[in-house]
């Protein structure tokens, strides 16, 4: 409870809660708040600029800008968040495992994860999308592949740290159970770090999403997703050119305000860290 108290009281971490809250809102809020259908094409309207009835602008198809632009927070944040859980879970249920057990087990699990890091991960993920085939799970699949070893071996290092402790043991000598053990022991201290490097990846998750989805290996059209429309605009950038800065804009400020908060949850951890330590 003093930690929630302590992160509550942050102002800072309030203010980057609360942008970040208003993104997802948008995204939640999208049928109600884009003000036409972003699949909707008025041939007659094509590539008109920024006006009244269309504030950003409409696309080669005369589809509204504005409107495309809030469904495609929803395409990706759905995107983000799903590759978030999916590398979250699987790299640190293979690192628990790897770090507690040892042995071969270990070796195993992080052979395969050196493997998986020896390459640059999103050059990796676009070769392995390519080879699937373009589309929203393959994008997915494919980051979560060259993802997860970094949580793998984030969760390893924090159970060895763990496993080293005489409580550990004493409660493996008393019989308890692996489940048990994982959820009285090693979860409540791994969880903060590995919540903090996932609010940060929030904002890597999502460049890589729409840098798969700009080089047409992703997000397929007619689907809103900033990306494709940054792809989209690209052959018409200087005859409309909020056909780029409008879906730019909206990669930016999102990426910006998850680093933010992710940033500001790492600052305090930190703080508290330093403080028990003086404590000590």
């Amino acid at each position: 409870m003093k930690r929630v108290r302590k992160i509550l009281e942050n102002k800072q971490f309030l203010i980057y809660l609360s942008l970040s809250m208003i993104v997802i809102l948008i995204a939640i809020l999208a049928p109600i708040l884009a003000p036409k259908d972003p699949y909707h094409a008025v041939m007659l309207d094509s590539l008109k600029p920024p006006s009244k009835e269309y504030i950003l602008g409409t696309d080669v198809l005369g589809r509204d800008i504005f409107s495309r632009i809030i469904y495609g927070t929803r395409t990706t944040l759905v995107m983000a968040f799903s590759l978030l859980a999916i590398v979250f879970f699987v790299g640190g249920t293979l690192g628990v495992i790897a770090g507690f057990y040892g042995g071969i087990v270990d070796n195993v699990i992080m052979k395969i994860s050196d493997m998986m890091m020896a390459f640059p991960g999103l050059i990796l993920a676009i070769a392995i999308a390519g080879i699937l085939g373009p589309s929203t799970f393959n994008a997915v699949l494919a980051i979560s592949l060259v993802t997860w070893p970094r949580y793998a071996r984030l969760a390893r290092s924090l159970t060895l740290k763990i496993r080293k402790n005489t409580y550990i043991e004493v409660a493996i000598m008393g019989g308890i159970t692996p489940l048990n053990l994982f959820l009285k022991y090693l979860l409540p201290n791994i969880f903060p770090t590995m919540l903090v490097t996932a609010t940060i990846d929030i904002g890597m998750l999502i460049l890589e999403i729409t840098s798969l989805s700009f080089l047409g290996v992703g997000v397929q059209a007619p689907i809103p997703e900033w990306g494709l429309m940054l792809n989209e605009g690209r052959l018409y950038i200087f005859k409309a050119p909020w056909l780029i800065y409008s879906p730019g804009i909206a990669i930016i400020i999102v990426v910006v305000i998850f680093n933010l908060l992710g940033d500001s949850i790492r600052d305090i951890l930190r703080s508290e860290e330093h403080t028990s330590e003086l404590q000590s």
